[in-house]
């Protein structure tokens, strides 16, 4: 059969055919034909053929690099991130992020590639911009935390250089946790114990048991065996935005903290029977009809402590409270632990237990009886 190039053919048929190489991206090659009557005519059509690939090809590869830049940009991995955790995280979370990223990062670093976000970077678009006062050392934390979930989002989804920022910003100071003294705490029972309503009762339950604010405004009394003297933790209340909402933010009823915090907490004879008193036939415990909103009720306790001419508190120091009180009267951390709803006893350690005065000297007098037989001996 006569050739004429080398690729170009007569075929059998009598047509002539023309074939011509395309590389894919994957770069591997593939070819393709073209066919005429004339040899002429396949040759036209191999030359218009060609340069349309080549145009092509040229066009995608602009185009995967435009794809890539953009993937690329901080703003539009941000995005993705904030999709996946609205996919996969609870909608408070989700919130969270948003506003955090919304309010302090994206204006700053929106338009910066991933890979050019640094520490520097960082302190100078954000930090150093801003009066000192704006941002505490926890806002701090929490900014940073987001802009590394980012980064390591774009390392494992967009092919980006895996970075992380050191938190350098924040200045570790340990934080003075603040626990409700015995006066104070007898001041309080006894006052809660008079005229006791649902509102009264709800305090005394997270003294007796280290309730989470939440946890307690979303209790409902099915999550309360009285037979067993138990209570069933099964979910939380807070105040959220919520997109669509005509209202700033939306009280909404999620699921805990975190699988550890769906939890079973016994409980006392005593607490059974403060809950007996304030039974009702409404669905939640203290909120009645619906959930009653945290800030209502941290406004509530602190008139609790007012009136009882005790220092302001935060809620969160009935649960210190609480676990002070299980650590000084020998409680194991590994059960305490499990009534908080933490992940592991380190969290319990670090952050729950706070042996009192008391506990310590009481625990330093029993080495007496020790040293006292060496000097028997």
């Amino acid at each position: 059969m006569p050739k004429h190039g080398t690729n170009i053919r007569k075929r059998t048929d009598g047509r002539w055919e023309g074939r011509y190489k395309i590389l894919q991206s994957d770069h591997t090659c593939k070819y393709r034909s073209v066919y005429g009557r004339t040899c002429r005519e396949v040759k036209e059509k191999l030359e218009h053929s060609t340069m349309e690939e080549i145009t092509s090809v040229v066009e995608n590869r602009k185009e995967e690099e435009s794809d890539r830049e953009r993937a690329d940009i901080f703003s539009a991995t941000a995005d993705r991130w904030l999709e996946s955790i609205r996919e996969t995280r609870k909608y408070s979370t989700y919130i969270k992020y948003r506003g955090l990223y919304e309010r302090h990062i994206r204006d700053a670093l929106g338009g910066v590639p991933v890979c050019a976000v640094s520490y520097s970077l960082v302190n100078e678009k954000i930090f150093q911009r801003s009066s000192q006062a704006q941002y505490s050392q926890n806002l701090k934390h929490s900014v940073v935390s987001v802009i590394n979930q980012i980064l390591r989002y774009a390392a494992e989804n967009c092919g980006c250089p895996e970075i992380r920022l050191t938190n350098k910003f924040v200045h570790n100071k340990s934080k003075k946790i603040e626990i409700i003294n015995h006066t104070e705490q007898a001041l309080l029972v006894r006052y809660l114990h008079r005229e006791m309503d649902a509102s009264k009762a709800g305090i005394l339950l997270c003294i007796f048991t280290g309730l989470r604010l939440g946890e307690i405004c979303s209790l409902r009394w099915d999550d309360v065996d009285f037979e067993q003297m138990i209570i069933h933790v099964r979910r939380t209340v807070q105040r959220v935005a919520v997109d669509g909402s005509t209202s700033r933010t939306t009280l909404i009823v999620t699921e805990p903290k975190s699988s550890f915090s769906v939890r079973e907490i016994p409980i006392s004879a005593g607490t059974v029977q403060v809950l007996n008193e304030i039974r009702h036939e409404e669905e939640y415990v203290i909120g009645g009809r619906t959930p009653l909103d945290p800030r209502t009720y941290q406004n509530r306790f602190k008139r609790y402590l007012k009136a009882n001419a005790i220092k302001e508190y935060n809620f969160h120091a009935l649960r210190h409270t609480f676990a002070t009180n299980c650590i000084d009267h020998d409680m194991d951390v590994k059960s305490l632990s499990e009534i908080l709803g933490h992940a592991n006893i380190q969290i319990t350690l670090n952050k729950y237990v706070h042996p009192t005065m008391d506990t310590k000297r009481r625990q330093l007098a029993a080495l007496d009886s020790v040293y006292g037989q060496f000097c028997d001996n």
